[in-house]
């Protein structure tokens, strides 16, 4: 089982003071969590040491652990109450679902890759993330029997919103998704109430595709 270290301790530190804090972010929730999730935990022993770096890394399968500024910012959007249920779609690492499961009451996570979707199930179980729900499936057809969902948070580039997440979104909920080409997006928040859905540009980004029958064909 990967261990958190006192090296560990402090690199995480700085990431919060020099990546987040430095940079404006100051939710007391999102700095909490980031402070407390082992990062390094979330990707291979090789690159251990470069975890709390300011940038993505590789975890296999042309997917990528975020920069942890993009989760934190992407995790603020959401605004988390203690009582949320959350919906991730594209589990990943896990880093982001752990992120999320120590803010929210419960986090719903898919994952359409079988190695990633069992390597990181397992890793939950041993870093004891216990409100932390796992599905092996198409994230893009969302997870209807657990909806509504408070809040939902799309971890690829999507070329259009789908509609079946917006679906599964309970009123006053918030959706968070990159949306845009293959090559760059345009991250966007839903806000979802009684009288219709609102979109909110919250600037450009660069994620991997979202692959799904409500996203891009493999």
């Amino acid at each position: 089982m990967k261990k958190d270290t006192r090296k560990f301790i402090h690199l995480r530190n700085e990431m919060v003071k020099n990546q987040i804090k430095a940079r404006g972010l100051i939710d007391v929730d999102v700095i909490s969590a980031m402070s407390k999730v082992p990062r390094h935990c979330f990707v291979s022993e090789a690159l251990m040491d470069q975890a709390y770096k300011d940038f993505p890394l590789p975890i296999g399968y042309q997917q990528t652990i975020s920069q942890p500024l993009i989760v934190a910012e992407m995790t603020k959007a959401l605004e988390l109450n203690r009582n949320d249920r959350v919906l991730e779609i594209g589990t990943g690492s896990g880093y982001q679902a752990a992120i999320i499961a120590a803010i929210a009451f419960k986090v719903y996570t898919i994952e359409r890759i079988q190695a990633l979707f069992m390597r990181t199930r397992k890793l939950f179980d041993e870093l004891k993330y216990h409100n932390i729900v796992t599905k092996y499936s198409d994230g893009t057809l969302g997870w209807k029997e657990q909806s509504p969902f408070d809040a939902i948070i799309v971890t690829a580039g999507a070329p259009e919103i789908p509609s079946l997440l917006v679906d599964q979104l309970a009123f006053g909920g918030r959706l968070v998704i990159p949306v845009g080409d293959r090559v760059s997006q345009t991250l966007i928040k839903i806000y979802k109430d009684e009288t219709g859905i609102y979109e909110t540009d919250l600037g450009d980004c660069r994620f991997v595709n979202l692959i799904g029958e409500q996203g891009w064909d493999e």
